[in-house]
């Protein structure tokens, strides 16, 4: 049965005749994008749009599918602004917490889909280098919703989003380029790594798959700002373990895979018996977050049902 999203995604290909631009508006990934509209030919049994070399456009098929795709997203609309009234949805503000990765590579798109079906409702970001201060953060009031990992022990509610994969960043040109699949971190021992801040999330993380690989890891420089850790390791300054999701679309390093897969445990979380807006806002993060993007996915070698098939080099995405 095509989902709402898969609909969406139709609609506004057809709309704007063309796969980057309708990506550009929904805050996707092309490749997640023309992902989603085969998975929905392949669900309705054809092709739905014809790719021309300079713009998109609708099948015969295609053509009788979109008045009752954008019946069917009027109907969504207008239920889900029913239901917010009901349960008084409309307006309000809250406070979401999250740690930097969280913030880079799996808020955008669940925030921006809120902000649309809840344009009266006001986000402030509070962002947080470790889950123990998310934690807090939650606990003590000065957030009304968390995501980043799951914490040890919560009494609130939580929605389990699953693990995170975290990948190796290096240079574009390094010696692992040539190789074909996962890399064990103990063959980087002798490098010097792009680092964190002491205290940082991702700095401990580090630390500890290397010691559980045998090693320490040698310290090239740290960095405070999550986001400039692959740029560094890009440039040549060493390899870097950072999360899939914070790896931008275009991007000139190699991303590699660990082996075993280096993964943390990530939830959206609030206090229990929290207000139905905080509640609402959990469900809606956890129901659009995607902990690993379409286009690393490819850069890593793996099908669509997650086959690892190998490494691609440094070259596109």
């Amino acid at each position: 049965m095509p989902t709402i999203r898969q609909l969406e995604y139709l609609v506004t290909v057809a709309d704007r005749g063309s796969f980057t631009r309708a990506a550009a508006e929904l805050h996707v990934s092309q490749p997640s994008l023309s992902n989603q509209i085969a998975v929905l030919e392949r669900e309705i049994g054809t092709a739905l749009l014809d790719r021309l070399p300079r713009t998109v456009r609708l099948t015969p098929a295609g053509r009788a599918l979109i008045p009752h795709a954008r019946d069917a997203l009027s109907g969504t609309r207008r239920t889900v602004e029913a239901a917010r009234r009901a349960v008084g949805l409309e307006e309000g503000e809250l406070d979401v917490a999250a740690v930097y990765s969280a913030t880079l590579g799996l808020l955008p798109v669940p925030l921006r889909r809120w902000r649309e079906a809840h344009p009266g409702v006001r986000i402030r970001l509070r962002e947080y280098r470790h889950g123990d201060e998310l934690t807090a953060a939650v606990r003590n009031g000065e957030a009304d919703v968390a995501i980043g990992p799951t914490p040890p022990t919560w009494s609130g509610d939580l929605i389990d989003l699953g693990d995170e994969e975290l990948v190796i960043v290096l240079a574009g040109d390094d010696p692992l380029a040539g190789r074909r699949g996962p890399v064990e971190l103990s063959e980087l021992a002798g490098r010097a790594w792009v680092h964190f801040a002491p205290g940082h999330g991702l700095a401990d993380l580090l630390d500890g798959a290397c010691a559980a690989a045998g090693f320490s890891p040698q310290v090239a420089l740290r960095t405070e700002q999550t986001a400039t850790a692959p740029l560094l390791a890009a440039a040549g300054m060493g390899p870097t373990l950072v999360p899939a999701s914070i790896v931008p679309y275009r991007f000139d390093g190699l991303v590699v895979a660990t082996s075993p897969p280096t993964r943390r445990p990530m939830g959206v979380y609030h206090r229990a018996n929290s207000d139905p807006l905080a509640a609402a806002l959990a469900r809606s993060i956890a129901a659009d977050v995607e902990l690993m993007p379409e286009h690393v996915a490819v850069r890593l070698g793996r099908s669509e049902s997650g086959e690892v098939r190998g490494v691609s080099d440094g070259t596109g995405a």
